[in-house]
């Protein structure tokens, strides 16, 4: 699966949003540039006049040049001052909606249902955060303006040639006719093959960060030379679809000069005719072929930045699509009456027809801790993410106080039930900064507390910084047993009444492990603990133990009752004890 591409119908209504939102700022911008770009319009129609006057003979040595130049530098003060605010407003106006595009994909990411990303992987989400964004950075901050400013520029142009000489005018508007066309060649031709490039980037992304993550089972498999071929085919892809968009790029760029210096030499041809006629004045043909000039400039430029702009495009289509990844669930307003959960008749399927639960039943008690053991494959870890809250179940219903967990918003629910897995992770910043993710208002003792509470606070206190010292990719490489502690730590702050442990433990080593059983179990006393055990000896300790087989639970009861009924869980603790 990967996540959906926004259509160009989206995508614009995706941009206009965004600009809309910023209304103010864009019409402030637009008319600054109006502003530049009509002073520098008038430059030509000066020299048209000046070009007339003198052929006639009606200009005045001292007092007309005197005039002229005050007027010429008027304009170009006027031109300059307007044209440096409209580029600092609207550089701060880019700025500004690169924030909130950037904001909108990660309340998005954020939002997207955890199986999505599980069956998107982690190359697509990564690839649109680490390729796309960047894409569009330069674009949006600085293209905004020169996009603006080239649009404003060539309207002004055409509009002062229509009115100046309209016996001329009309050959600008035949130039953006005549370019045109080979812009829409070109964006015809290259939009797929920058759109399939991007979705190579994503999968490149992926390769590399799937092989550092896993670089030891890399190694430990052999499978380098493997990883390193598909990387290299992706590598070759992408070399191969950019040097073609290199090409396109070059052969739009050498068709559209060549079109528009055609023209503007037509102009020539025809303003001389004219004057000859005595239809216009040379004056008018300067002033036009200037402005023609100019048009050409403008058009050059738009070459490379619709070269930007293509690739922009593309990359805003994926961030786009982000948004449009349907959610699994949403907040009904509901409150739960109390804290007891329960599940019926739940089933649950990763792919359709292909079910992983089938109808499990089952009820928990405030305060107990039941373990769910089970063999490998039979739906513990999926029995206790739909417990979580982590899935929607795809029949059935999990339930608390009365309320399912799909009609809970975020917050609502993590203050239900939380879950803590056997994947750890170590944001970027201090020890605390990690713990403080579950709640951002703790203070230095509850930390501290929480800390100790999992069998951390011995080695984070051993530390010259405490719990203030840098982890994560530029701080203190931690263990996957330290990381764990974490983990389990910014649980207790968080403090669900409702806790599944998914083998939150198995990355340590047994003596480890049971000490920070022991520890959780004090600080976990009171809430109802949902252990997906890894070793028997926490389903030994639990109050209750679920046997699950094949997506169902066929045998629930304490240890002494499993045991003495002589089943699954039986066979399991037998062969446990004889290891």
């Amino acid at each position: 699966m990967r996540l959906p591409i926004a259509d160009d119908r989206t995508v614009r209504a995706y941009l206009v949003g965004l600009f809309s939102a910023n209304r103010g700022s864009v019409a402030l911008v637009v008319v600054l540039q109006l502003l530049a770009s009509g002073a520098l319009a008038l430059l030509p129609v000066i020299i048209g006049q000046v070009v007339d006057g003198a052929l006639a003979g009606t200009l005045s040595a001292s007092s007309d040049a005197a005039r002229i130049i005050a007027l010429v530098l008027t304009l170009v003060a006027v031109s300059v001052v307007a044209g440096w605010l409209s580029e600092y407003k609207a550089m701060a106006l880019g700025e500004h909606v690169f924030a909130q595009m950037r904001e909108r994909l990660v309340a998005s990411a954020m939002a997207l249902p955890l199986s999505v990303v599980e069956e998107a992987g982690t190359g697509d989400l990564l690839g649109r955060t680490t390729h796309d964004v960047p894409a569009l950075d330069f674009l949006v901050k600085r293209g905004t303006y020169r996009i603006l400013y080239l649009v404003v520029t060539g309207a002004t142009s055409i509009i002062t040639s229509l009115v100046v000489a309209p016996e001329l005018g009309w050959m600008l508007v035949a130039q953006v006719l005549l370019a045109w066309p080979i812009i829409v060649w070109y964006l015809r031709r290259t939009v797929p093959v920058y759109r399939s490039s991007s979705a190579r980037f994503a999968r490149l992304s992926g390769i590399v960060a799937e092989s550092i993550d896993g670089a030891e089972s890399v190694r430990a498999l052999g499978m380098g030379r493997v990883r390193m071929g598909h990387l290299l085919s992706l590598v070759d892809e992408i070399w191969r679809m950019e040097s073609y968009g290199a090409w396109a790029r070059m052969f739009m760029a050498g068709m559209l000069m060549t079109a528009l210096h055609g023209a503007t030499v037509a102009a020539i041809a025809l303003g001389a005719l004219q004057v000859g006629a005595g239809w216009t004045s040379v004056g008018a043909v300067s002033t036009v072929v200037l402005l023609s000039a100019g048009l050409v400039d403008a058009v050059s430029e738009a070459t490379y930045w619709t070269s930007e702009f293509q690739t922009g495009w593309v990359s805003l289509g994926r961030i786009a699509g982000v948004e449009l990844v349907e959610r699994d669930r949403s907040a009904s307003g509901r409150t739960p009456a109390d804290s007891h959960m329960r599940a019926r008749s739940v089933g649950y399927a990763y792919r359709d027809g292909h079910p992983v639960l089938h109808e499990v039943d089952l009820d928990l008690v405030a305060g107990e801790t039941l373990a769910i053991v089970g063999p490998s494959g039979a739906g513990k870890s999926t029995l206790g993410r739909l417990i979580a809250g982590i899935h929607p179940p795809s029949s059935g219903s999990v339930e608390v106080g009365g309320v399912p967990l799909v009609d809970l918003d975020e917050t609502a629910l993590r203050s239900e039930v939380a879950l803590v897995t056997q994947e750890h992770h170590v944001f970027v910043g201090s020890i605390a900064d990690n713990l403080r993710i579950a709640r951002a208002d703790a203070s230095d003792q509850e930390v501290l507390a929480a800390l100790e509470s999992v069998g951390a606070g011995e080695w984070v206190a051993a530390l010259d910084e405490g719990a203030t010292t840098k982890v994560g990719s530029d701080g203190l490489e931690l263990s996957p047993s330290q990381a764990q502690q974490l983990a389990l730590a910014r649980l207790l702050l968080l403090d669900p009444h409702t806790v599944v442990l998914d083998e939150a433990t198995s990355l340590m080593d047994p003596t480890a492990a049971r000490t920070v059983e022991a520890s959780l179990g004090r600080a976990l006393e009171g809430r109802t603990v949902v252990a997906i055990a890894h070793r028997l000896h926490t389903a030994h300790d639990a109050d209750r133990i679920a046997v699950m087989l094949e997506g169902r639970i066929v045998e629930l009861g304490t240890h002494d009752e499993l045991v003495a009924l002589g089943g699954e869980y039986a066979s399991l603790w037998n062969t446990w004890n004889r290891r």
